[in-house]
């Protein structure tokens, strides 16, 4: 079950692989799955036999790639099943994220000439100048402060999951006050379905393993979500070419594969067909163009964009032009 989802779009003349030049199982993905949940429960397992220190950052690891593996299943794989693909993601490590709710939304976030736009897209930071004016001081500056890194991981990993929990809370009571995201019909369902997800993994932390939920939850589940924040930190930036809203870091050899490569982000708003185990190869026979197409917005590695921005903002709140402009129609040929 998928909400409302859009198709994915990309610009005209991108390079994109079609499904016809798809595998029908991609056997790498359905491994790196299965080494994940195993993992998991292992891991966790170990709770009250190894030190937290140990415990907690081999979690979040986990954790992470699970949210990273999400992203692949949202793209349609690791098979031509979309059925299938849903029931690889749907239990919820990170507790607070429906998998159908991110399915929507990062969906919508890949129709490609809505890029950064404050309504739009739904993994814009940008805000409308109209609605920036009516936050009072504090939250003005709790949203300046994330636009640096450190504000990022270490406010921001609290911030997405509390904002995100307050909006579909709105969502579930009063539908009419979410325009930003459409064709939400079937947003209770959706959250009943994860919640009865959530009682496995639960009762496997608490009967089993014997871990305090605040545990997991603090020492676990938001760092991850910190580790999350640095990849999606630098992906998009404002500019009125639809490719130059879409950087690159290249070389990142420590939380490039934790990410699947989406640090080539580019090359996956591109192709979004793509399995992370060919993002480098395909990468190299297209990077000129790529780096041409999205104006040089590239970084070497995660290292010089934290170099960058650890303390110094990434961008401003409010969008430059306010709202992305629609894209004209396209041109009908004249009748010879």
């Amino acid at each position: 079950m998928s909400i409302g989802t859009p198709p994915e779009r990309d610009s005209p003349g991108a390079p994109v692989i079609r499904d016809s030049l798809r595998v029908s199982v991609e056997i790498p993905t359905l491994l790196l799955i299965l080494a994940d949940y195993v993992g998991w429960l292992a891991i966790t397992f170990a709770y009250t036999r190894w030190p937290l220190a140990i415990v907690a950052p081999i979690t979040v690891i986990l954790i992470t790639l699970h949210s990273s593996l999400q992203h692949e299943i949202v793209h349609g794989h690791p098979t031509r099943r979309e059925r299938l693909n849903r029931l690889f993601a749907m239990v919820p490590l990170s507790l607070w994220l429906p998998y159908d709710r991110y399915h929507h939304t990062h969906r919508a976030h890949h129709v490609n000439t809505r890029l950064t736009d404050p309504l739009d897209d739904p993994e814009s930071y940008y805000w409308r100048p109209e609605d920036l004016v009516r936050l009072n001081p504090l939250s003005r500056f709790l949203h300046e402060v994330q636009q640096t890194l450190s504000g990022r991981i270490v406010l921001g990993s609290f911030w997405r999951i509390g904002m995100f929990l307050r909006d579909e809370a709105q969502g579930l009571l009063h539908t009419e006050k979410r325009p930003l995201i459409r064709n939400e019909q079937n947003v209770r369902r959706v959250w009943l379905e994860h919640l009865l997800w959530c009682v496995p993994v639960i009762l496997w932390l608490k009967l089993v393993c014997a871990m305090p939920l605040w545990i997991y939850f603090l020492a676990m589940v938001v760092p991850a979500n910190g580790l999350l924040l640095i990849r999606a930190f630098a992906e998009h930036r404002w500019s009125p070419g639809v490719r130059e809203r879409i950087g690159l870091v290249e070389d990142s050899w420590i939380l490039g594969p934790l990410f699947l490569f989406n640090n080539l982000h580019s090359l996956h708003h591109a192709e979004p067909g793509i399995p992370w185990y060919q993002y480098n190869a395909r990468y190299r026979l297209l990077r000129e163009r790529l780096i041409i197409e999205n104006g040089g917005l590239v970084y070497s590695t995660y290292f010089e964009v934290a170099r960058r921005y650890l303390f110094r903002r990434h961008d401003v709140l409010p969008h430059p032009m306010g709202r992305v402009p629609a894209s004209p129609p396209p041109k009908v040929p004249s009748a010879a």
